[in-house]
């Protein structure tokens, strides 16, 4: 295990499927202990009973919420109670809203602001002293390429959601590395998982190029490299890292016009 012959110990949001799994597989890999949360345990069961089985290591299963604002800190008080230490922070836990802004509810927006923003903030806060104290962390907050990207019609309050964990990861990075903490936020475009399912967006976004998609796997390897590395910002694969450059070089009303003309391929509005 990096950096010490001491069993560490990561907690990943969002396990149960996608990218979040492929966290959990990726650090079980590495002989890291696991804490799993996600809202439906009998995924996270299944899915702690096979990596302890392939890897040897412990994982412990505390579903909940995200969307209710109390769950962080419940979260938090249940993984005191049973003495855990968090070494490693996986903040990856989403989904995507879709529709227009203003044909959508406010209490779904603000479900929505509270997994992909407050919770994301709070677990963070509540963790962060404990790693200062042991001047070891690693913190990924998984954001997106959309946070980098104009924002689009549709799925409105998301690239700002992104755009927030990209700023708050900058600045959280500066803040504690002189305490042996790395924080990355993780910046994947199309990953192959059930995101789009979840939105209905499926049809639309069968219609990208394959070489627009990655397998969650590729992401959760390359972000775990990064993080170790102390990379404030990494946009997993070739293709993604191109557009992000090109977002940054580009004058802003060209790549806004491609956004605007192209949204409708992986957005419902």
């Amino acid at each position: 295990m990096e950096g010490t012959a001491t069993r560490r110990r990561a907690l990943v949001t969002g396990a149960s499927s996608g990218i979040g799994l492929a966290f959990a597989r990726e650090f079980a890999e590495r002989g890291y202990d696991l804490i799993l949360t996600a809202r439906r345990q009998a995924r996270l069961e299944s899915l702690a009973g096979d990596l302890q089985t392939r890897h040897g290591i412990d994982a412990v299963v505390l579903a909940e919420d995200l969307a209710d604002p109390l769950a962080p800190g419940r979260l938090v008080d249940a993984i005191a109670q049973k003495s855990l230490l968090v070494d490693v922070l996986v903040n990856n836990a989403g989904y995507g809203v879709p529709g227009s802004y203003a044909g959508t509810s406010w209490t779904d927006q603000q479900r929505f602001l509270q997994v992909m923003v407050v919770a994301v903030a709070e677990l963070t806060h509540r963790l962060v002293p404990g790693m200062m104290e042991r001047r070891w962390g690693r913190i990924i907050n998984v954001a997106s390429l959309a946070g980098v990207l104009p924002g689009v019609a549709g799925h409105t309050l998301y690239a700002a959601s992104k755009a927030f964990v990209i700023k708050f990861s900058e600045s959280l990075s500066l803040e504690t590395a002189r305490h042996g903490i790395h924080v990355t936020a993780a910046c994947p475009g199309f990953t192959y998982s059930e995101f789009h399912d979840v939105t209905g967006t499926r049809a639309q976004v069968n219609t990208m190029p394959k070489f627009m998609w990655l397998d969650a796997d590729v992401v959760a390897r390359a972000s775990v490299a990064a993080v170790m590395a102390g990379v404030p910002v990494f946009v997993p694969g070739r293709v993604n890292a191109t557009l992000a450059t090109l977002s940054r070089v580009l004058p802003r009303s060209i790549v806004w016009g491609l956004m605007k003309r192209n949204a409708t391929k992986f957005r419902r509005v």
